[in-house]
């Protein structure tokens, strides 16, 4: 049978209470105190009931963590980056992914009613009444890569790291640019759209719909808009995938159909997962600082617990790194673009 607090108390001849007090390091007690206490509980191997101080601590220790998904390079560093963060402030981490869809999304932040002290959430195409509804009350929420105002969030300058891109590319030479859209409801890949429009706006390029591909975020997507650009006549100078995992399946694509990156068709992507640097040619991407992201949100969330689920909202924008690769023929360099920032010249804001 498993030891219990009352057994630790009478090991060491206090109260139960002085004991709890020791385990739940709510009180200042003396260094001898604390040294009895832990070495009774070290001996009996007694171990905290999380249930049972939940109730008394009004905490869980843990925290909810929400995902569209949960397979591939990107989620894996952005789970990396909460889980660090998290461990660190003593906390775990529960993770489910949604999928995207409403009714999983929604089921999901049921289940979580009275598990967790606070929320992380990556929900693209899921609207604020929907989350409301569905939200513990008093639970601290932060949004990532979502905007809003109701509750905390921090998300990633995609706007700009994709008008970033372009730029770059228009000033290799290339005037064809393509793109691989994301996914019509998500919120980054309309943004990064959006960077994409404005960039070839800024240099009075036409912008052509059928050089908007559709994509999915993931690898196939990307192969099966690289084979519809193959047989583009003019092809494309360039292609810009909204990820670099359909980057990944573009280049494929371009390789079985026997054109040369770059030298055929430059070709470049957004996040800079891990393994972009280790393609043939290496990936020009624009680097979003993933595990970052994760731990910056974990720490925000953490803040939001502390100070309560009240209180003025705020709001983060992270700045992107344009990283320069073979993939788009030019020399390897990096330069962060900030946010506000002019793309041509990082150093200089925006008028």
């Amino acid at each position: 049978m498993s030891a219990t607090l009352r057994d630790v108390a009478r090991e060491v001849g206090m109260s139960v209470a002085t004991v709890s007090r020791v385990v739940n390091a709510k009180t200042v007690v003396s260094d001898e105190t604390r040294e009895r206490v832990l070495a009774a509980i070290e001996r009996l191997a007694y171990v905290p009931h999380s249930a049972a101080r939940s109730l008394i601590t009004s905490r869980t220790s843990t925290i909810g963590v929400l995902l569209p998904d949960v397979h591939g390079e990107f989620f894996s560093e952005l789970i990396r980056g909460i889980d660090i963060a998290a461990r660190r402030a003593g906390f775990h981490v529960l993770v489910s992914g949604s999928h995207s869809d409403l009714t999983e999304t929604e089921a999901v932040l049921r289940a979580l009613h009275g598990r967790v002290d606070g929320l992380l959430l990556m929900t693209p195409g899921i609207g604020a009444d929907s989350l409301r509804r569905n939200l513990p009350r008093r639970v601290p929420v932060v949004l990532i890569n979502s905007v809003g105002s109701v509750f905390d969030s921090i998300r990633v300058d995609n706007r700009g790291g994709a008008r970033a891109l372009v730029e770059h590319l228009y000033g290799l030479g290339h005037r064809r640019i393509a793109f691989v859209r994301g996914p019509a409801s998500n919120e980054e890949a309309a943004e990064r759209l959006l960077g994409y429009r404005e960039a070839l706006a800024a240099h009075r390029l036409p912008l052509d719909p059928a050089l908007e591909l559709a994509g999915d975020f993931d690898e196939d997507s990307g192969y099966l808009a690289g084979v519809r650009l193959a047989t583009f006549a003019p092809r494309p100078d360039a292609i810009f995938a909204a990820n670099d995992s359909m980057a990944i399946g573009c280049l494929s694509a371009l390789r079985e159909r026997g054109l040369r990156v770059p030298e055929d068709v430059a070709l470049a992507g957004f996040d800079d997962i891990p393994i972009a640097r280790y393609l043939t040619p290496a990936l020009t991407s624009v680097r979003v600082s993933i595990a970052e992201l994760g731990g910056r949100a974990m720490e925000r969330l953490l803040n939001a617990i502390e100070r309560g689920a009240e209180g003025p909202r705020r709001h983060e924008v992270m700045a992107t790194q344009l990283v320069v690769r073979a993939s788009c023929g030019a020399a390897s360099a990096t330069r962060r673009v900030g946010v506000g920032q002019d793309p041509q010249d990082p150093g200089r804001e925006k008028p």
